[in-house]
């Protein structure tokens, strides 16, 4: 069984102004109606795979779980 992490972390400034600090592009619907974010998160789920784990920063805690269901969140130190 493989566990995924996923790093879920960054500043928000190479896509401005649809990327912002508050709510970097992993987070923002780019292509189509699902984010980066849960694009990764659905590739790693399935047969053979763990629930996924995230690393975030603490800023992002509360928009992790919104995106994708039930994530076991490692907060990274600040």
């Amino acid at each position: 069984m493989i566990t995924p992490i996923l790093l879920c972390g960054g500043s928000g400034t190479r896509l401005w102004p649809l990327s912002r600090k508050s709510y970097p592009k992993q987070f923002v619907p780019l292509v189509g109606e699902t984010t980066l974010f849960q694009a990764s998160a659905a590739r790693l789920s399935g047969e053979g795979y763990a629930a996924p784990m995230v690393l975030t920063n603490s800023d992002f805690r509360f928009i992790v779980p919104s995106s994708w269901p039930a994530p076991a969140l490692i907060p990274a130190p600040s």
